[in-house]
Protein backbone atom coordinates (compact mmCIF):
# COMPACT_ATOMS: atom_id res chain seq x y z
CA UNK A 1 0.00 0.00 0.00
CA UNK A 2 1.34 3.42 -1.26
CA UNK A 3 0.90 6.30 1.51
CA UNK A 4 0.25 9.68 1.64
CA UNK A 5 3.67 11.76 1.58
CA UNK A 6 1.62 14.46 3.50
CA UNK A 7 -0.88 13.07 5.24
CA UNK A 8 0.15 9.19 6.07
CA UNK A 9 -3.15 8.14 4.71
CA UNK A 10 -3.77 5.26 1.61
CA UNK A 11 -2.49 7.28 -1.45
CA UNK A 12 -5.34 7.53 -4.23
CA UNK A 13 -3.50 7.89 -7.17
CA UNK A 14 -2.18 11.71 -7.17
CA UNK A 15 1.73 11.86 -7.57
CA UNK A 16 3.97 14.94 -7.71
CA UNK A 17 7.80 15.20 -8.90
CA UNK A 18 9.02 17.99 -8.48
CA UNK A 19 9.72 20.43 -12.35
CA UNK A 20 8.68 17.02 -13.98
CA UNK A 21 12.09 15.59 -14.01
CA UNK A 22 12.29 12.02 -11.86
CA UNK A 23 15.87 12.04 -12.91
CA UNK A 24 16.47 14.44 -10.11
CA UNK A 25 13.68 14.34 -7.58
CA UNK A 26 11.52 11.46 -6.35
CA UNK A 27 7.79 11.17 -7.12
CA UNK A 28 5.43 11.51 -3.85
CA UNK A 29 2.10 9.30 -4.05
CA UNK A 30 -0.56 11.48 -2.00
CA UNK A 31 -4.11 10.88 -1.37
CA UNK A 32 -6.29 13.78 -2.97
CA UNK A 33 -6.05 17.22 -4.49
CA UNK A 34 -5.94 19.12 -1.34
CA UNK A 35 -2.54 17.10 -0.14
CA UNK A 36 -1.50 17.15 -3.38
CA UNK A 37 -1.63 21.18 -3.52
CA UNK A 38 0.18 20.85 -0.12
CA UNK A 39 2.61 18.47 -1.09
CA UNK A 40 3.79 20.98 -3.88
CA UNK A 41 3.78 24.03 -1.66
CA UNK A 42 6.27 22.02 0.53
CA UNK A 43 8.43 20.31 -2.36
CA UNK A 44 8.73 23.99 -3.84
CA UNK A 45 10.16 25.51 -0.65
CA UNK A 46 12.22 22.45 0.52
CA UNK A 47 13.90 22.03 -3.38
CA UNK A 48 11.39 18.57 -4.37
CA UNK A 49 11.60 17.16 -0.90
CA UNK A 50 8.33 16.72 1.21
CA UNK A 51 9.40 15.21 4.56
CA UNK A 52 10.08 11.40 4.60
CA UNK A 53 7.52 9.45 6.55
CA UNK A 54 8.35 7.58 10.04
CA UNK A 55 8.74 4.57 8.38
CA UNK A 56 11.59 6.24 6.00
CA UNK A 57 13.22 7.82 8.70
CA UNK A 58 13.10 4.50 11.14
CA UNK A 59 14.58 2.45 8.07
CA UNK A 60 17.54 5.22 7.05
CA UNK A 61 18.37 4.87 11.03
CA UNK A 62 18.39 0.98 10.80
CA UNK A 63 20.59 1.13 8.28
CA UNK A 64 23.39 2.84 10.19
CA UNK A 65 24.83 -0.11 11.71
CA UNK A 66 25.18 -2.32 8.33
CA UNK A 67 26.74 0.82 7.39
CA UNK A 68 29.05 1.18 9.82
CA UNK A 69 29.86 -2.89 9.65
CA UNK A 70 31.49 -2.73 6.43
CA UNK A 71 33.52 0.38 6.42
CA UNK A 72 36.35 -1.48 8.49
CA UNK A 73 36.28 -4.27 6.24
CA UNK A 74 36.74 -1.53 3.45
CA UNK A 75 39.21 0.37 4.81
CA UNK A 76 37.12 3.24 5.36
CA UNK A 77 36.65 3.70 9.47
CA UNK A 78 38.88 6.65 9.47
CA UNK A 79 36.96 8.39 7.16
CA UNK A 80 33.78 7.92 8.27
CA UNK A 81 34.60 8.27 12.44
CA UNK A 82 33.92 11.51 13.13
CA UNK A 83 30.99 12.08 10.94
CA UNK A 84 27.74 12.89 12.65
CA UNK A 85 24.27 10.69 12.30
CA UNK A 86 22.78 13.05 10.31
CA UNK A 87 25.98 12.81 7.60
CA UNK A 88 25.80 9.10 7.47
CA UNK A 89 21.86 9.49 6.74
CA UNK A 90 22.42 11.74 4.01
CA UNK A 91 24.97 9.13 2.43
CA UNK A 92 22.14 6.24 2.71
CA UNK A 93 19.82 8.14 1.69
CA UNK A 94 22.08 9.20 -1.33
CA UNK A 95 22.40 5.85 -1.80
CA UNK A 96 19.38 4.36 -1.68
CA UNK A 97 17.55 7.86 -3.88
CA UNK A 98 19.77 6.48 -6.57
CA UNK A 99 19.26 2.57 -6.13
CA UNK A 100 15.55 3.55 -6.46
CA UNK A 101 15.46 5.96 -9.00
CA UNK A 102 17.57 3.13 -11.14
CA UNK A 103 15.12 0.99 -10.63
CA UNK A 104 12.69 3.07 -11.61
CA UNK A 105 14.13 4.08 -15.00
CA UNK A 106 14.86 0.40 -15.78
CA UNK A 107 11.09 -1.17 -14.83
CA UNK A 108 10.29 2.05 -17.45
CA UNK A 109 12.85 1.70 -20.41
CA UNK A 110 11.60 0.64 -24.15
CA UNK A 111 13.00 -2.68 -23.73
CA UNK A 112 9.37 -4.56 -23.74
CA UNK A 113 10.28 -7.93 -23.49
CA UNK A 114 7.68 -9.52 -25.65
Amino acid sequence: MRVCAVCGREAQGFYYTHQMRPDRFPTFSLCSNRCLNAGTVIAKRNKGVIDKSDMETRAIKDTRRPFAAILPELGLMPAFHDRSAEEIDRLIEACVDGFAESMKRQALSDDIPF
